[in-house]
């Protein structure tokens, strides 16, 4: 059987094993095995969301019989107060959640594909608060002060020998900033954007603009080169304050004669 078709029948069989409980109301699919299940490929895995009745969150999840009853389970923990990650034995992996239906107000997921309700259940029910598929506004003088200000503060700790600390604020902090204002230079493709991880799928959606993640991101041993490598990108689309530009070029400097 193809890894899709399993996800996909593994995504039913849940359904039905919550319905069949008695306590369920729901089962929303999120990500690929939601609305999205032309991205499914060998490498998918399911995320989703049990609905249940009031006061029943609590045996959905110190009891996965319900799960374990539709292949054994391999390896599971608890990664939340609220759910699990699970790995079956047949090889398909799960990130889920329990929630009762008031829950859903205060969760902030994306729409997903309803595999299952209750009939007395409303679709409207199981829908994302508007509020939370608003991104954030961030401003290019926000993105660019973050950008910046990361750079300043891990070639300082380079300086200080902090390499690793230095490595995540240059090529994670940075570069996560960076990618949003490279963005502004691209049109996006068709691709999926996830709306809580900007990076995923990041090389579909600004192919042009994914040239450059290499330079951004040499590795722990070449945090200055990576950090010359942003400076020089933001440097060339966007108008940079003279002192902070200044005083990152200085470090930089300073790293390559060692001081």
């Amino acid at each position: 059987m193809h890894r899709q078709a399993l996800l996909l029948i593994r995504l039913e069989e849940i359904a039905q094993s919550v319905a069949r409980s008695g306590h369920g109301l729901a089962v929303i699919a999120l990500g690929s095995g939601g609305n999205q299940t032309a991205r499914l490929d060998t490498y998918s895995d399911l995320d989703f969301f049990a609905i249940v009745e009031r006061g029943c969150k609590q045996d959905f999840l110190d009891k996965l019989d319900w799960l374990s009853s539709l292949c054994p389970v391999a390896y599971r923990y608890r990664n939340t107060p609220d759910g699990h990650k699970l790995l079956f034995e047949d090889g398909v992996f799960c990130e889920f959640a329990v929630f009762e239906m008031d829950e859903l107000s205060r969760i902030p997921f994306a729409p997903g594909r309803i595999v299952w309700k209750r009939e007395d259940v409303a679709e409207v029910q199981l829908q994302p608060e508007p509020h939370w598929l608003m991104p954030p506004e961030r401003s290019v003088e926000w993105l660019l002060g973050e950008a910046l200000t990361n750079l300043y503060a891990g070639l300082s700790r380079h300086a200080r020998g902090e390499k690793l600390a230095a490595m995540r604020a240059i090529q994670v902090c940075a570069v996560d900033r960076v990618l949003e204002l490279a963005a502004l230079q691209e049109t996006e493709t068709g691709a999926d954007r996830d709306m809580f991880a900007f990076e995923r799928r990041y090389e579909l959606r600004y192919p042009a603009g994914a040239q450059s993640l290499p330079a951004f991101m040499q590795g722990y041993e070449r945090n200055v080169e990576s950090a010359q490598a942003i400076m020089s990108f933001l440097d060339a689309h966007f108008e940079l304050n003279p002192a902070m530009k200044r005083a990152i070029e200085n470090l930089c400097v300073a790293a390559a004669h060692g001081a």
